[in-house]
């Protein structure tokens, strides 16, 4: 390594280093200039108060200077702890749902903060769906110390086989039979029926539903969507299912095949906000008003769902405190317990796109 006299621009007042060549810095750099260990840099670096405050302040000076930062995983090794927490969001080519999704971006917006707040750094990954079990890569090559998943789609087996493995995995997502991981999630039938049976109250008696209807949380809320229309004598008409993605424009598409088939509705259950949104801007498009001549609920009470127009009843997921709840879990997960799963209560929220008739 070849050193050269001189002070780079910002080094502070009084401090002579050399200027080194334009490879990476590593720890054994800093503490040649310094003059002390690479132990004492370690030391000095992590604010440790066995070193002497001026030597202290000297070598971190050294270290601004010459941009120098300690790398997390190496901190992590050393320290033998790991503070970096993995946020997975598989994709799925027979469902693609975009991370630009409203649910989404509250979801990691409020798990950032979670994970923030209890000093962890994040880091987001997708995987393929049907490949989960690529997830235990992040674990086992160190660079995560447990994970978040937001989104069980149908690979209820896969997450059982990383159970297995003991790899620390907490899910967002529905309560299901045989179930070796921890999963938290809202009550996802109960929503659908409180969605579905305020439409009837409204009056409404012909309620189509758009979304997903084969798998995981969808399929719950498809279910009390069912079970209120047989509560209340209405019939369960296959005709009335329209099997849509969650992505806007693949959403607006099922829409307007639905609506060009002519079946006659009067009310509409989305899985999700950003469906619903969609399908009302389908509906106002085609002549049809919201809520005079179709009422609509949604899922999920994004921001978005607020400022529609109309704006949209739905059913709220309380996302603020799934964050915590999803941390505390992973928390127990990773010092090696086995917490119970988590069902959260979901609350209706009206709003004009369902006012009376």
């Amino acid at each position: 390594m070849d050193l050269k006299s001189g002070s780079p621009p910002g080094t502070p007042s009084g401090i002579e280093v050399h200027m080194i060549d334009k490879r990476k810095l590593q720890m054994a750099d800093i503490a040649k200039l310094a003059g002390v260990s690479t132990a004492t840099v370690s030391r000095a670096l992590n604010g440790s108060e066995s070193i002497r405050p001026e030597t202290r302040e000297r070598i971190q000076a050294l270290a601004q200077a010459h941009q120098y930062t300690v790398h997390a995983g190496a901190k992590n090794l050393r320290s033998g702890e790991n503070r970096t927490l993995g946020l997975v969001i598989p994709y799925s080519a027979h469902l693609p749902m975009q991370l630009t999704d409203p649910f989404f971006l509250a979801m990691m917006g409020q798990l950032a903060d979670a994970m923030t707040a209890a000093q962890y750094d994040l880091l987001l990954s997708r995987v393929d769906a049907n490949h989960l079990d690529e997830c235990a890569a992040l674990y086992d090559s160190g660079r995560v110390a447990g994970m978040v998943m937001v989104g069980q789609w149908d690979h209820h087996d896969q997450l059982n086989a990383l159970a297995k493995r003991r790899v620390p995995v907490v899910v967002w997502g529905a309560m299901l039979p045989d179930q070796l991981y921890c999963s938290v999630g809202s009550d996802n039938f109960n929503g659908g029926l409180q969605a579905t049976s305020h439409l009837i109250q409204q009056g409404r008696k012909r309620i189509a539903y758009i979304g997903d209807f084969r798998s995981g949380e969808a399929k719950l809320r498809f279910e009390g969507y069912c079970q209120a229309l047989q509560s209340h004598g209405l019939e369960v008409n296959a005709d009335m299912f329209i099997l849509s993605p969650y992505t806007p424009l693949e959403s607006q598409e099922a829409m307007h095949a639905f609506c060009d088939k002519g079946i006659a509705f009067d009310a509409l259950f989305a899985a999700s906000d950003l469906i619903a949104i969609n399908a009302m801007g389908v509906l106002n498009a085609r002549g049809l008003k919201v809520p005079d001549d179709i009422s609509v609920v949604g899922y999920d009470d994004v921001d978005a769902s607020r400022h529609s127009f109309p704006p949209l009843s739905t059913i709220r997921q309380p996302l603020d405190l799934a964050a915590r709840v999803l941390l505390e879990c992973l928390q127990e997960v990773m010092r090696g317990g086995q917490p119970a799963s988590r069902q959260l209560n979901s609350d209706l929220v009206v709003r004009a796109s369902t006012q009376s008739l």
